[in-house]
């Protein structure tokens, strides 16, 4: 038996291959951070799970799409299942949206543990809550100009605003 695969990188070229217990294996390391990412988007635990699920289904289908020159290998799996969560939150209407803006960059923790997750979390730590919430909202969660001004209750030009002095709190050097 060969020894086993131990990197995202490696496994995503076994699944390209055909290798369903390289797919079980990614599953199994990947799986809980993926459905806290889809959490995070949907907000609603069944609506998560379908997400999870059709990322694999996805993961299996386009694997070969996956390039280690141009991506992360833990980042592609990590938008393969953000675009999948888009998909469901565009179809569904966002029903599954509530009102309140209360967004903990916690959220982010999905991320991983890497060093870029770790400065992220850090930096919105150290934003204004509305700034934070429209940095969380549009870039986690996808949401427009129109549904930011929504969430956040404020004018579209607030809304814009917030986004702006989030992403350039985000920029500023740590210190």
């Amino acid at each position: 038996m060969p020894p086993p695969k131990s990197t995202t990188t490696e496994l995503l070229a076994a699944v390209t291959a055909g290798d369903r217990d390289a797919l079980r294996t990614i599953y199994r390391t990947q799986s809980a951070r993926l459905h806290g990412i889809a959490l995070a988007i949907l907000r609603d635990r069944p609506a998560a799970s379908d997400a999870l699920q059709e990322t694999f289904v996805r993961i299996w289908q386009r694997a070969r799409q996956f390039d280690p020159a141009r991506a992360d290998a833990d980042a592609w799996l990590a938008s393969t299942l953000r675009h999948t969560a888009l998909d469901i939150a565009r179809s569904r209407g966002r029903e599954a949206a509530d009102d309140a803006v209360v967004v903990d960059p916690e959220a982010l923790d999905a991320l991983g543990g890497s060093e870029a997750g770790t400065r992220l979390r850090d930096a919105l730590r150290k934003l204004e809550a509305k700034p934070r919430a429209a940095v969380v909202l549009g870039f986690v969660h996808g949401l427009s100009y129109a549904e930011l001004s929504n969430r956040l209750n404020e004018p579209a030009s607030a809304a814009r605003s917030f986004l702006r002095r989030g992403l350039a709190g985000l920029a500023e050097p740590a210190g």
